[in-house]
């Protein structure tokens, strides 16, 4: 690993400043989802088991370098308290004087949250002055957000150049399974890419079709790439606008010895609703009045085919209009499959991005997956082939 992590640091007694991630959901006040504040409870219990301080850095909304009441981090410290188990002292700014002094009256074992990095205009604009501020307050740096590692930002990639920096545990896990889908990984590997358009995933596919074996295109990007190669799809959301784009996609796939799989089957409608009349007709036969809203059979089952003789998978988006039955079949089969591999130890299989973990939950197979990122952009950007600077900034 090219990056230190936490037992690469003497932590005894040192004033642990830790860059989180705990950007929740709140309903009256009260977190209606706490996971991202779950995971970051390893890497506060291995700082206080070795004897550190740990000072949490966070941001909360987009206040917009403004004090903004609603988005400040004090509502969670209840929910903090009871994931860490320990005392969580809260300071009303993160810089400055008061922050300073919330620091300096830390006891051990107990753990301060300091207010929303985003309150000072500084932070999003990755200001020196205000990333000397933040390192005043600590003697060791650890960034544990990996979500916000796409982000140049004083809390995340100032501080880090001021401070000897390390990779909290979630951090840690996040690029280890990276490394291992795309870094370094046992081959053969296979791609899903899925979801509405080629536009948005342009960077992506073209970062990919160097990098995998076989790349399975699913969801309205497949529509896409069919009608670039002369196929009618009737009704369905399709950019045909991108066609040349498609077209250079398949090409360069080509000459880099990456299969592109495209549905052979597809399952149409005439209207987008939940368990519309439909029918599973081939590919190229979608009736002019109909829309492509899920793979067919044949096509899960080539997927399955491909899954079988991979020992690496990662995915992003997925197969069908996933959200309404019965259009999740194909999903929902190609998830199962994956999970059913990844079980039996014969695959390695990594997932992100907000659709697709919706859409493996739903289909019963998160958990087995071998790792899920809930990072979003930034795991976007890390498949993308992108550097990203608060990684960067932790290096060796």
């Amino acid at each position: 690993m090219a990056w230190n992590t936490l037992d690469d640091m003497d932590l005894n007694g040192k004033r642990v400043l830790v860059r989180v991630d705990i950007n929740v959901p709140l309903e009256d006040g009260r977190v209606t989802d706490a996971t991202r504040i779950t995971r970051i409870a390893p890497t506060v219990a291995d700082i206080l088991a070795a004897g550190g301080k740990p000072i949490l850095l966070a941001h909360f909304g987009r206040p917009k370098g403004k004090v903004v009441a609603e988005m400040s981090l004090a509502p969670l410290v209840p929910e903090l308290e009871k994931a860490l188990g320990v005392p969580v002292m809260f300071c009303a700014d993160c810089r400055g004087p008061a922050a300073e002094a919330a620091v300096a009256a830390l006891a051990p074992g107990q753990v301060l949250l300091l207010e929303n990095t985003r309150f000072h205009p500084g932070e999003e604009k990755n200001d020196a002055a205000l990333a000397a501020e933040f390192a005043r307050l600590g003697d060791i740096y650890c960034n544990d957000a990996f979500s916000a590692a796409h982000r140049a930002h004083a809390s995340t990639e100032g501080v880090a150049r001021l401070l000897p920096s390390c990779a909290g545990r979630l951090m840690q896990a996040e690029l280890s399974a990276l490394e291992a889908a795309l870094g370094t990984p046992q081959r053969p590997v296979v791609a899903v890419v899925g979801g509405a358009k080629v536009s948005t995933k342009l960077d992506l596919l073209g970062n990919l079709v160097a990098k995998v074996d076989t790349l399975v295109i699913g969801g309205g990007m497949a529509n896409t790439f069919l009608a670039a190669q002369g196929v009618d799809v009737g009704k369905s959301l399709c950019e045909h606008d991108m066609a040349p784009t498609a077209r250079e996609i398949l090409g360069k796939a080509e000459a880099a010895g990456c299969r592109i799989l495209l549905p052979v089957d597809v399952v149409v409608a005439r209207e987008f609703k939940a368990n519309a009349a439909s029918e599973t007709v081939a590919a190229s036969a979608c009736p002019a009045d109909a829309m492509i809203l899920d793979a067919g059979p044949q096509t899960v089952a080539e997927i399955a085919q491909a899954f079988d003789a991979a020992k690496t998978l990662i995915w992003n988006g997925p197969l069908g209009a996933f959200e309404i039955e019965p259009f999740d079949t194909a999903t929902n089969a190609a998830a199962r499959k994956a999970a059913e591999l990844t079980r039996a130890g014969k695959l390695v299989s990594v997932a992100g991005g907000g659709d697709t973990v919706a859409a493996l939950n739903q289909a019963g197979a998160g958990d087995d997956f071998s790792y899920i990122s809930t990072a979003g952009g930034a795991f976007l950007e890390w498949m993308e082939g992108k550097v990203l600077p608060g990684v960067a900034a932790l290096e060796k």
